[in-house]
């Protein structure tokens, strides 16, 4: 797989729309978005229900396709691929977590760690094993290899969400409400840990409507009617797209 080079932005946005037709009505789900991300951001995509960043978080992750404008994705452009080769970029180049953690049930937390390689390809069984313990460790998860999602606590459900999301070592980490069913304390380490995979090196974007969890990031992009009004920097310093200075 080619990598983006240190220089370059992991993810390129540009005049990006999203239009659904609901009987003779025209929704504008995204209206002329450009976000550019560098190697090892980790942003959070915030806003209230209908302000678009679900329909953004899709678009990212290569599940829908825009209406107009470009998505680049380490430097490939996704808007000319077809479905075959909007699956691979899935499956080898984005790890997705979600708030439901979606696991199956009857697999234990090994194998449902080894699922997106099966359907990548091109790993062996026993290199398939390997990577798989290797992500679980990673997460803290590596004495729990054998036990099933009804073994688990919340937590360590979504610990392995992460490792599975993160096994094909992927560009992007998006991560889609991942404390969404999850208490303060269990929240705050799944915090913890996506703040050491941004520390090694991986970039990571998630959606919440927590602003707590929101500033765990080093940058929130604020959404509404299917644009970006805010893109603002974590702490002292901000930028932010209206122009107005934030308080």
């Amino acid at each position: 797989m080619i990598r983006t080079k240190a220089n370059d932005k992991v993810i390129r946005l540009s005049e990006v729309t999203r239009v659904y037709k609901v009987g003779v009505e025209s929704i504008h789900a995204l209206d002329g978005v450009d976000l550019e991300l560098g190697p090892n951001e980790y942003v959070a995509i915030m806003g209230p229900s209908g302000s678009g960043k679900s329909t953004l978080m899709n678009i990212l992750g290569c599940l829908d396709r825009c209406t107009s404008g470009t998505y680049e994705l380490d430097g490939h452009d996704t808007t000319r691929l077809n479905a075959a080769g909007l699956a691979r970029v899935r499956n080898t180049q984005i790890g997705f977590v979600f708030q439901s953690f979606e696991l199956l049930p009857r697999l234990n937390a090994l194998k449902n760690v080894e699922l997106p390689l099966l359907y990548a390809g091109g790993e062996g069984w026993l290199n398939r094993k390997v990577r798989a313990k290797e992500a679980l460790t990673k997460v803290g998860l590596g004495e729990r290899v054998k036990h099933r999602p009804n073994q688990l606590s919340g937590g360590e459900k979504q610990r392995v969400a992460i490792a599975r999301a993160l096994v094909n070592r992927p560009s992007i980490l998006l991560a889609d409400e991942p404390t969404g069913n999850l208490d303060t304390r269990t929240s705050l380490e799944i915090m913890a840990l996506f703040e050491q995979l941004h520390r090694d090196g991986q970039t990571i974007i998630m959606v919440t409507h927590e602003d707590d969890i929101a500033h765990h990031a080093k940058r929130i992009v604020r959404m509404r009617d299917g644009q970006i009004v805010a893109d603002e920097q974590t702490g002292s310093q901000r930028r932010v797209a209206t122009g107005v200075e934030a308080s």
